[in-house]
C-alpha cells in the first residue's frame, strides 16, 4: 500500500534541485527513456489526490535517488523512514532538507502559477457588440470561465450569454499559442458555435482581447458575424443571473463595478473601452447582409446549374 506519495516526490524535488513537475519528469526519464512517470498526473501525486499504480513508476524513483531499497519499498515505507534513507545517501541533515522542501515547494508552486495555462485560470466578465440584428449598435455581457485541462498547457473555456431566450452556453479547449489565443466553444445543448481569436496572454492578464466570430443566434436569419470583444478578469465569479444586453446608456465602469472590480474615471475608462469594440465599424458588429450574399449565392447557383446541363 503506498503511502505518503505527495511528501516523499517533494523530498525528492528538493534533493534533485527540480523546479517544476516538467522537471521532475525529465529526471525520471533520465534513469529510464520510457519511464510511467506520468506528466499529466503527477499534479494530482503532489496534491496527494492520487497515487503511481505502475510499480515500474517505483523502480525509476529507487534508481533515481541511488538508493539500495527497491521501489516497492519507497511506496510502504513511512515518512519518517523515507527520509532517513534520503538524508544517509546524500549526506544532508534531515532538518535541512525538511526546509529546502517546504521552501522548494512553495517556489515551484509559484512557478507552475506563472505558466501560461494556470496563468489564464479564472472568470472574466466579457464585452462585445451584439450579434443580433434586434439590438443592433448594443453591446452584450458574457462570462468566461478558463479552467486547467488536460495536457501540460492544456485548457478548457466555457462561454455564457444571457438572452432573453434563455442561457447560452458554450464549451471547448482553448490553445495558448505564442502568437495569440484560439477556442472553438460549441454549444452545450443545441448547434452555435463562437471561434474566439484573442491577442497572446501577458501578465499580469487582467484582460484579454481580440475577436469573436460567430452567427447571430437571436434574428430573421443566421448572419456569420464579427465583433471584436473584451474580458476583464474578475476576483470572483459573475453571479449566474448577470448578463445579456447592456442597456444603450449603461455604462461598463460601473457594470464592472457592480462585480466587485473597483475603477477610477469612469468616464474616460468607458470612452477607452467603447472605442475600442466600436473599431472600424458603425458600431455593430460585423456583419454581411443576408441579401448581398443571396444575390451573389444566386447568380453562381445559375452558372453552376447551366455548365451542368451542358456536360
Amino acid at each position: 500500500m503506498a503511502q505518503h506519495i505527495a511528501q516523499k516526490l517533494r523530498l525528492t524535488a528538493a534533493v534533485l534541485g527540480t523546479v517544476t513537475r516538467k522537471d521532475l519528469a525529465a529526471a525520471f526519464r533520465g534513469v529510464n527513456p520510457k519511464t510511467a512517470f506520468d506528466l499529466g498526473r503527477a499534479d494530482k501525486w503532489l496534491q496527494g489526490r492520487a497515487q503511481p499504480r505502475q510499480l515500474s513508476v517505483y523502480d525509476d524513483w529507487s534508481k533515481l535517488l541511488k538508493l539500495e531499497q527497491p521501489g516497492a519499498w519507497i511506496a510502504e515505507s513511512d515518512l519518517a523512514g523515507f527520509t532517513a534513507a534520503i538524508c544517509a545517501r546524500h549526506a544532508i541533515e534531515r532538518g535541512e532538507l525538511e526546509r529546502r522542501a517546504n521552501a522548494h515547494f512553495e517556489t515551484a508552486a509559484g512557478h507552475e502559477e506563472r505558466s501560461p495555462g494556470l496563468a489564464l485560470a479564472g472568470t472574466y466578465a466579457c464585452y462585445s457588440r451584439a450579434l443580433s440584428p434586434y439590438y443592433r449598435g448594443q453591446l452584450i455581457r458574457g462570462s468566461l470561465s478558463i479552467e486547467a485541462g488536460p495536457g501540460a498547457h492544456g485548457l478548457t473555456a466555457a462561454y455564457r450569454e444571457a438572452l432573453p431566450t434563455g442561457q447560452l452556453l458554450l464549451g471547448g479547449l482553448m490553445t495558448p499559442a505564442k502568437r495569440g489565443l484560439y477556442a472553438l466553444l460549441k454549444e452545450t445543448s443545441g448547434e452555435a458555435q463562437f471561434f474566439f481569436c484573442l491577442f497572446p496572454h501577458s501578465r499580469p492578464g487582467s484582460v484579454l482581447g481580440g475577436y469573436l466570430c460567430g452567427t447571430s443566434i437571436i434574428g430573421p436569419e443566421p448572419q456569420p458575424s464579427l465583433t471584436r470583444i473584451l474580458m476583464i478578469r474578475l476576483r470572483n465569479p459573475a453571479p449566474h443571473t448577470w448578463g445579456g444586453y447592456l442597456p444603450s446608456d449603461g455604462s461598463i465602469a460601473r457594470d464592472l463595478a457592480s462585480l466587485g472590480l473597483s475603477i477610477e474615471q469612469t468616464e474616460a475608462v468607458d470612452r477607452q473601452l467603447a472605442q475600442f469594440l466600436a473599431g472600424d465599424s458603425d458600431g455593430g458588429a460585423n456583419q454581411i447582409p443576408p441579401a448581398e450574399f443571396r444575390s451573389i449565392l444566386d447568380m453562381f447557383d445559375r452558372y453552376w446549374l447551366r455548365q451542368s446541363g451542358q456536360t
